[in-house]
């Protein structure tokens, strides 16, 4: 009995003791449970921090903080004592304005819900003078984001509400319903850099709703801290001429400085003015954008993959000579026999393989890197090549991601020896099932950007920085960039590149030649079994001081040395030399249209 008695005691004990803390807890350190305690007469109001500003390579001002008013309620402490007269205030019917009180009071009886988003100028001129009659109403300001330009939606993104499934997921704690959170392009991927930290204070309020004075003199209260300035690395005129040439065509254009990896242009068309994602016009037109079979909300430079085409000979050509399977200078005969080809029979060596775009030159020579006699059976034989060559076409930055700083960026293909083993079973294949490798078809799939990374890593001989649209953040360098050296010899891309400027100059990509400029290039007409082909193009100029490498993707265009290579060239032309000297070409490449003239368009809400 004594012992059951001393386990009751110390039980009590215990338990006073747990009690004691958690009191002690919640009425001296828990800062939310002492707020809502006497929040009879405490209004916790959130200060929302201004989010960075966005300013492009030459520091013109892109994206810049609007003020806007919200319409808070807290159900606690809010009276109306004349609904109708409140719903007609509003502009609202009673059912609705009910239902948004239900909503509120779900979320929370004691913290302030948003009850109306975005007041009009004229409602909150007139709530200044009404709301003293609605106890538990208040007007918070806050900032919406708002725009300079028209262009650059897919680079920037946009912003938006956090939703309860996300606050759910949200492993850091830090957003609460209210909060706003970037979605989609920099506002996303710089997310943490941008929304700055919220701040709030609490003011001791009358019957009325009325602030009379601070709580406890603000010793519970925060500031807000603006979010940090970013400096991207697009070149907004050049930007703004590309989404130009793209207008009323479907396709991507990216420009890279080769020596930075700084993105000069990213394009994606058809895309969308950003005014129309902004504020309460994203709830408006975001389903519309969505819908839209024209697909401007696909970030094409990052997730629209496509074979390679012709394009792919060129990292073909330094493979085979860096496994020495070819000299550049060695001739090899072709005769047209093995696979299908617009270049003629005859005699190649690397340099009038590239002019030509000889698909001939190209299946024999990989197929030298792929049966190198290893094993005696051509299977066995076969897989160890492919292997090999997989390796090497990888390092070019091909079926793997980047890491470019924008969300939602695909790796492409470069199909395994896994993949062949599902595909036609386990040492069942061999050269001739794959030979379609070697032009840049089959089961190859490359995206816009992968390939002008191509492009930089062929104008500086054998290394590439990774592409990025952020150049500083709030002064400082973008530190997640990195310098890629491949492993091959920068002479051997002397001939490819020799080739690419041949190409240009009296090759399939002679619509783009202009002798100051000194492009180098080379064009695919990507096969497309769903419609007309696609017209491709990746190079860069000049050949002799690279300063731009570009790749350029027209979807139902046609043959790459139309479309493609004559939007290249502009672009090149103009950021190079500073001008546009054709205007035959542009008026060439304006008028091209491949979106049909009685496409759907969406009818948007722009206020």
């Amino acid at each position: 009995m004594r012992g059951r008695g001393v386990i009751i005691r110390a039980l009590i004990v215990f338990t006073t003791v747990i009690f004691a803390a958690r009191l002690f807890y919640i009425q001296l350190l828990e800062e939310d449970y002492k707020v809502a305690a006497e929040n009879n007469v405490v209004q916790k109001i959130i200060q929302y921090p201004f989010r960075g500003l966005v300013y492009d390579s030459n520091d013109s001002l892109v994206i810049y903080n609007s003020p806007v008013y919200d319409l808070m309620v807290v159900p606690k402490e809010a009276e109306i004592a004349d609904t109708t007269a409140f719903c007609k205030l509003l502009g609202i019917e009673k059912e609705e304005l009910n239902e948004r009180l239900k909503d509120a009071e779900k979320y929370s009886s004691i913290l302030a819900s948003k009850l109306i988003e975005q007041l009009s100028d004229e409602l909150f001129a007139k709530l200044q003078d009404q709301l003293i009659n609605y106890p538990g109403f208040y007007v918070l300001p806050r900032t919406i984001r708002s725009y300079n330009t028209t262009s650059l939606a897919n680079v920037v993104g946009y912003v938006g509400e956090v939703s309860g499934s996300f606050i759910n997921r949200d492993t850091t704690n830090y957003y609460r319903p209210g909060d706003y959170i970037g979605i989609g392009g920099i506002e996303k991927s710089y997310e943490q850099y941008l929304r700055g930290r919220r701040g709030a204070s609490y003011k001791v309020v009358n019957v009325q709703g009325i602030i009379k004075d601070d709580y406890r003199d603000g010793e519970y209260d925060t500031l807000p801290k603006s979010g940090e300035n970013i400096h991207l690395t697009i070149d907004l005129e050049l930007q703004q001429y590309a989404e130009k040439l793209m207008q009323d065509k479907v396709g991507s254009v990216v420009a890279i400085e080769p020596k930075t990896g700084r993105i000069l242009a990213f394009v994606s068309a058809p895309s969308y003015d950003p005014h129309l994602l902004s504020g309460k016009n994203l709830s408006k037109n975001f389903p519309e954008l969505n819908r839209n079979e024209d697909k401007p909300l696909f970030n094409r430079p990052l997730q629209a993959m496509y074979p390679p085409g012709s394009m792919f000979k060129t990292i073909q050509g330094i493979i085979a000579m860096h496994e020495e399977v070819v000299k550049a200078d060695e001739i090899i005969r072709t005769d047209g026999s093995n696979i299908g080809d617009l270049a003629p029979p005859g005699p190649y060596n690397m340099i009038k393989a590239i002019t030509k775009s000889s698909n001939n030159y190209f299946y024999l020579i990989m197929r030298r890197m792929v049966e190198q006699g290893i094993e005696e059976s051509q299977y066995l034989d076969s897989r160890i090549g492919l292997e090999k060559w997989r390796e090497y076409v990888m390092q070019f930055g091909l079926g793997r991601t980047l890491g470019v700083d924008l969300p939602n960026e695909k790796a492409g293909k470069v199909p395994s020896i896994e993949y062949y083993d599902r595909l036609y079973g386990a040492k069942r294949w061999k050269y001739s099932n794959i030979a379609s490798l070697s032009i840049g078809q089959g089961e190859l799939l490359v995206t816009p950007l992968q390939m002008a990374n191509l492009a930089a890593i062929l104008a500086n001989k054998g290394y590439f920085i990774t592409p990025h649209v952020v150049d500083k953040i709030e002064g400082w360098p973008n530190p997640h960039v990195k310098k890629e050296i491949l492993p091959f010899d920068p002479e051997l891309f002397d001939p490819i590149l020799y080739g690419m400027e041949q190409v240009v100059r009296a090759g399939s990509g002679i619509r783009g030649f202009l002798d100051t400029l000194k492009l180098a290039g080379k064009t695919s007409t990507v096969q497309n079994p769903h419609g007309e082909d696609h017209s491709g193009f990746m190079g860069f100029a000049p050949l002799d001081d690279p300063k731009i490498a570009i790749a350029a993707y027209v979807e139902n265009a046609g043959q790459g040395g139309r479309a493609a290579v004559s939007v290249a060239s502009l672009m090149a032309e103009k950021y190079v030399l500073g001008k546009v000297s054709r205007p035959w070409l542009e008026d060439y490449v304006l008028e091209e249209r491949y979106l049909p003239e009685n496409a759907p368009r969406p009818t948007l809400a722009e206020n």
